[in-house]
């Protein structure tokens, strides 16, 4: 029977989860309707209609008022089949990308089980089975509004290659106007569970690849607190991420926001360029990596009283590699599929540039591990590969292709050197989260503002739609090609990710950790292993033995096998 301790934190957890879901609820239903015009177009069937967006300067002909009039509804006919031809593309272009994303999940559950041990496997599967379902419910609700709900009411406007999402037009603002929109972007209000003015087929095919996204950076965090983290507190921490820390900073950058603007309100380039989300995935994943593992603590015997670092051991290596070939797989998605057109000529330099990255990446891992260690070392072999596929995923559209490469080889080490470094400083990470996806994270923004060759990304955030710097054409340009101020762009928006998420997320994290009794799981069951006590179930039960407690009692057991069958309490159970 539990006792009252127990039961005060029960029902603590239960009041301030239905606080949290009732909270949103009712701040979000009073907006889900509120906004008329433009009305949505759930069917897409108006996304034929020719429009600045698909045919620059196209102006639909009047057949009234035209000398031929046949002919007028003739080009007309043709623009609306092209227009619809445009969308067609780029919404399936969108939609497969956005599968492929969804699949690196399954890269991500694997990768991490992998670098774990065995008794602790169904648990660390299981949170990265469910925080795809709970980091989608809280963007569902709340996050995608957001994050996105005032696209089109800013001067950068929707995504051009969807047609635009006319019916997200709505934001919470500061300061004045300038180049037509309302000030600074602070959050969006509208889009609140795809109803009412979300309820658009083109919003909704970027909400799938929004959400895709920012399920990524939750799932990063279930990788620096595995082996002690309290499903509980995980359940609901990852809700919280995809509802509001998530959301919030991704509006900044790419909904529109006051980093996205800092570029034609500021003068600073292009405003902060995040092309696929080195910052805004990656980095707030690293960044909540950061302090969750610091706040939860390292796992049970890591460092020795005498500050030794006792290295724990993943059970299955090549369930890791193969976890790192599917996330190497989906990232074509993650980085080609960011365009959201098919018919964007740059996907393909995208797509390259995203493979030289990692391949370089995972080279200079392997050479600098066998030199400096001895030994070329699996586990980090991989760790060398995704880094490199975190740091070019912002500047995978702006970059040569060896540029790429300097981008990924430079990563490839300092991935080492990070895990090195937080190990030695005692901050346990498992997985190597906080290395792989925020310090690389941060390295792939900085490399937008170095290597940038100003060959893409013309009219950007609003900027230099004609000409930029006195060139006509020129895009997103970087120090090495000319532009210093992109640079500074750059280092303010990991400045301020990373404060976001490690002030915010720190704090939501500790509160929740006060709510719940503690964020962690109590040492019995963390040296026992938590699947059983946390799951109900093994992931290995070959690895337990199968007692039948009514033929043979575990000091039965005991003597007979020469083993130790783990005890745990009553409340533990």
């Amino acid at each position: 029977m539990l006792n009252s301790k127990s039961n005060y934190r029960r029902r603590y957890w239960y009041a301030f989860m239905f606080f949290v879901i009732g909270l949103l609820a009712v701040v979000t239903t009073t907006r889900a309707y509120a906004d008329e015009p433009p009305k949505p177009d759930p069917t897409g069937a108006f996304q034929t209609t020719p429009t600045a967006y698909t045919v620059p300067g196209y102006v639909k002909p009047d057949p009234d008022k035209a000398t031929n009039k046949e002919l007028a509804i003739a080009v007309d006919s043709v623009a609306q089949s092209a227009s619809h031809s445009l969308f067609s593309i780029n919404f399936v272009w969108t939609l497969i990308a956005g599968f492929l994303v969804m699949f690196m999940q399954a890269g991500f559950a694997l990768v991490e089980t992998g670098l774990i041990r065995a008794k602790n496997a169904a648990h660390t599967m299981s949170m990265n089975f469910a925080v795809y379902a709970l980091g989608m419910f809280g963007f569902f609700v709340c996050g995608f509004a957001f994050m996105c709900g005032g696209l089109n009411g800013t001067a950068i406007g929707g995504p051009a290659s969807l047609g635009g999402v006319p019916t997200l037009n709505h934001m919470l603002t500061t300061g004045a106007s300038v180049n037509g929109d309302h000030g600074w972007g602070l959050l969006g209000t509208t889009g609140f569970f795809l109803s009412g003015s979300g309820y658009d087929s083109a919003v909704i095919v970027l909400f799938l690849f929004m959400m895709v996204f920012m399920d990524t950076t939750a799932t990063i965090v279930t990788g620096a607190c595995a082996e002690r983290w309290s499903y509980k507190s995980f359940f609901i921490f990852s809700i919280i991420i995809g509802a509001i820390i998530y959301p919030i900073f991704g509006g900044w950058v790419w909904g529109g926001g006051w980093l996205a603007q800092l570029g034609y309100r500021a003068g600073l380039g292009h405003g902060a360029v995040d092309y696929a989300g080195s910052g805004v995935v990656h980095l707030q994943g690293g960044a909540l990596a950061l302090i969750t593992a610091y706040l939860i603590g390292p796992r049970i015997g890591k460092y020795g009283k005498d500050g030794k670092i006792h290295p724990i051991l993943p059970h299955d290596i090549p369930m890791v590699q193969l976890g790192t070939f599917i996330l190497a797989f989906g990232w074509f998605g993650f980085n080609a599929g960011s365009s959201l057109a098919g018919g964007d000529g740059r996907i393909g330099i995208v797509a390259v540039n995203t493979m030289l990255a990692g391949m370089s990446a995972t080279l200079t891992g392997i050479i600098y591990m066998w030199v400096v260690v001895g030994k070329p070392d699996p586990s980090m072999m991989c760790n060398s590969m995704l880094a490199g596929l975190v740091a070019i995923t912002s500047p995978c559209a702006f970059v040569t292709p060896m540029g790429a490469f300097i981008i990924g080889a430079v990563a490839g080490v300092l991935v080492v050197w990070s895990v090195f470094f937080f190990d030695k400083i005692k901050i346990d990470d498992p997985v190597g989260a906080i290395s792989v996806h925020g310090v690389n994270g941060l390295w792939g923004l900085i490399a937008v503002g170095l290597f940038s060759d100003g060959t893409y990304g013309a009219g950007w955030n609003g900027v230099g739609a004609t000409s930029y710097l006195g060139v006509a054409g020129k895009g997103v340009t970087g120090l090495f090609y000319g532009d210093s101020k992109q640079l500074i762009a750059q280092l303010v928006e990991g400045g301020v990710g990373i404060a976001w998420n490690v002030i915010v997320g720190g704090v939501v994290f500790y509160v929740l950790g006060k709510v719940l009794g503690s964020n962690r799981v109590p040492a019995e069951i963390e040296i026992a292993g938590l699947d059983v006590p946390e799951m109900g179930i093994p992931g290995y039960p070959e690895f337990i033995p199968q007692l039948a407690p009514e033929e043979v009692s575990a000091s039965e057991l005991e003597k007979a096998e020469g083993i130790r069958v783990p005890r745990l309490s009553a409340a533990a159970r």
